[in-house]
């Protein structure tokens, strides 16, 4: 029985499934009321009606996965990668501070139960492999908590009396999960309200193909030690090490590294701000095409500006490796773009399984349109700020009915192998776009995707550290 002000995780898939399906059909019965309401209204009218709709589903969409965790808790993540460029302008702040709030704040559990969790998988209490450990969690993931702690002088390798950031799985998560995965499809429609554009069931193949991952720290671990040996060294990106030796399966223990967070990097002078989202642009779009492993959830709280001007980057649960030649295949859809090469390009996506090529609705010249409406932002070259207004009609035209290439895009598809890398390119424009960033995206763009010499100072310490890396090889 959980105790007054707790939050408990519901396990039952019948708890569970009322609690959404009693969403659903409220808002099946309001859809009803307003398409009735709709016969007698002007055209504005009906806009006003349907955004306000849209509005409220949003609301009460996201009270509902606010207060779960496992799944429903993840596809609240997956549709706040949209952030509120495709809600309505009189409701963006409101929704805004939701979804932050879902994101950022999952209720917490007291620390004796994650106490409980940790000491089971490391097999001892607290005291044997730490000195001191904060009971207040200094961050809430969406199956876990986050503290801060000291190593001992005598464990955790290198790191050894330093602090360390202890990642803890919420208990009785994984049953949870396991849950709203038999529920996943009527989540993905709710989730749907806030995200129009979005494939339900495509996401619902990703997430479950995904959330066994990252149910398992250890596999995060493996992970994040990739990441770290790819940039170590690097002049500007930093990636915290990782306690082999005390990371389990429920609990990740890594390198504490301080910094300030997005809040306080949004108020920076307008150079500061450029400078930071240069180095996000390079991080997460580089990391795509140059390495082909990348982290697909660059939501702003998982990073830091470090003291010394470099930007430490953090939750790897979520990450994808792909292949050279799906890569080499997206690196020419990008060529032929910009080359303006229509018929070029509407060949190549076809073969790449984006659409039927023999389908008459979908024409070279709206494809070609299509993908410059979505990509001008870093394609196009030119100084371009990234102001909201800006990033908002590119996540329209990126997957959202009210964009004027909708029936395009309804006729089109996702490839899986391309899906996490279309949500972490639109979660950073939209991470870029708060900030107001100003830069020459498609200078920096080039560097990676067809070896152009580096375009700003950064770009000139980068080269010069991958130079080190190839020579190294």
């Amino acid at each position: 029985m959980a105790r007054k002000g707790e939050n408990p995780i519901p396990k039952g898939r019948v708890r569970r499934t009322a609690k959404v399906a009693g969403l659903a059909g409220g808002q099946t019965a309001r859809n009803y009321a307003t398409k009735a309401a709709n016969l007698t209204r002007d055209e504005q009218g009906r806009r006003d009606a349907a955004e306000r709709r849209q509005a409220d589903a949003a609301e009460q969409i996201l009270a509902v996965l606010g207060n779960m965790k496992g799944a429903a808790m993840k596809v609240g993540q997956v549709a706040s990668f949209i952030d509120t460029g495709a809600l309505p302008e009189r409701s963006r702040e409101k929704i805004q501070a939701r979804l932050a709030e879902l994101r950022d704040s999952a209720p917490r559990v007291p620390f004796k139960e994650m106490r409980r969790v940790i000491e089971q998988d490391l097999g001892g209490p607290l005291e044997e492999e730490f000195s001191h450990f904060d009971e207040e969690a200094v961050a809430a993931a969406s199956i876990g908590q986050v503290y801060r702690a000291t190593l001992r002088e005598a464990g955790g390798g290198r790191l050894s009396g330093r602090e360390v950031a202890v990642k803890v799985q919420y208990p009785g998560v994984a049953a949870a999960v396991r849950s709203d995965l038999q529920n996943l499809g009527l989540i993905m429609r709710l989730a749907k309200r806030i995200a129009p554009g979005m494939d339900a069931k495509a996401m619902a193949a990703e997430i479950r193909e995904r959330l066994s991952d990252e149910l398992d720290y250890e596999h995060e671990a493996q992970s994040q030690r990739a990441f770290a040996r790819e940039w170590r060294g690097h002049p500007f990106i930093v990636v915290p090490d990782v306690v082999t030796s005390l990371s389990r399966e429920r609990v990740l223990v890594t390198e504490w590294v301080d910094g300030a967070g997005f809040e306080e990097i949004k108020d920076l002078p307008a150079a500061e701000r450029d400078r930071f989202a240069e180095i996000l642009f390079r991080f997460f779009f580089g990391s795509l095409y140059r390495n082909g492993h990348f982290s697909g959830d660059p939501h702003p709280g998982n990073y830091k500006l470090m003291e010394d001007g470099r930007v430490a980057f953090f939750d790897f649960g979520m990450t994808k490796q792909l292949g050279r030649g799906h890569l080499e295949a997206e690196v020419t859809a990008i060529r032929l773009g910009m080359e303006d090469d229509a018929q070029g390009l509407h060949n190549h996506l076809a073969t790449m399984g984006f659409f039927d090529a023999a389908d008459p609705e979908l024409s070279p010249a709206a494809v070609l349109e299509h993908f410059h409406a979505v990509t001008d932002w870093y394609t196009q070259d030119g100084e371009q700020t990234l102001d909201r207004a800006l990033v908002a009609q590119v996540l329209v035209d990126f997957g959202d009915p009210r964009s004027e290439y909708w029936e395009l895009m309804k006729r089109q598809t996702m490839p899986p192998e391309a899906m996490l890398a279309r949500r972490m390119e639109a979660l950073t424009l939209g991470v870029l776009g708060q900030l107001g960033a100003t830069a020459n995206w498609h200078r920096i763009a080039r560097e990676w995707l067809f070896g152009d010499p580096p375009s700003t100072p950064l770009g000139v310490q980068e080269a010069a550290f991958f130079g080190r890396r190839h020579a190294a090889a």
